[in-house]
Parts: C-alpha cells; sequence; structure tokens
C-alpha cells in the first residue's frame, strides 16, 4: 500500500500537516523549534511548506513530502538490514 494514502487516511487527507503534528507524530522527542532548525540546515530533507513570507507564518509539510521521506528512511533501514543479514 502506498505510505502517501496511508498518510491521507490518518490526518483526514489534509494535503499540508502541522508542522507541531508532524514533529510530534514521526520527530519525537524533537521539539518544533528544533526540528525546523535541522530542515532549514539540510539535516532533515524534508521540504517544509511556509504559508506566508512572513518567519511567524504557520509551517507544515506536504504529506506527498512527508510520505516520500518516510519511504527513503525505509529503504535506507532495508538496504542496511539486507547488509548485515545478508
Amino acid at each position: 500500500m502506498k505510505t502517501v494514502f496511508l498518510l491521507m487516511a490518518q490526518y483526514d487527507a489534509q494535503a499540508v500537516l502541522p508542522i507541531d503534528v508532524v514533529c510530534r507524530d514521526y520527530f519525537a522527542p524533537l521539539t518544533v523549534p528544533t526540528l525546523v532548525r535541522k530542515i532549514s540546515a539540510g539535516e532533515i530533507a524534508l521540504p517544509l511548506v511556509r504559508m506566508e513570507t512572513s518567519q511567524k507564518c504557520a509551517k507544515g509539510v506536504h504529506v506527498e513530502d512527508l510520505a516520500k521521506y518516510i519511504d527513503a528512511r525505509r529503504a535506507a533501514a532495508v538496504k542496511e538490514c539486507e547488509q548485515l543479514c545478508g
């Protein structure tokens, strides 16, 4: 099953998920400011959607981008497992 469809079911078909929800559900124990800083620094390869140009505007993550990130992390984990387990 496609990750994006699972996320859409989990989040009631929202296109953009608030950053605090993404942080809570997928990046615990990071805080929202730490997650935003890591995304801005390129440490976490996840596009951050800003609803306006202001620094204080609402921030979120598009559901497709989160799905791609999850799938990439899974692929890396599967590759590591295959290397370790043969």
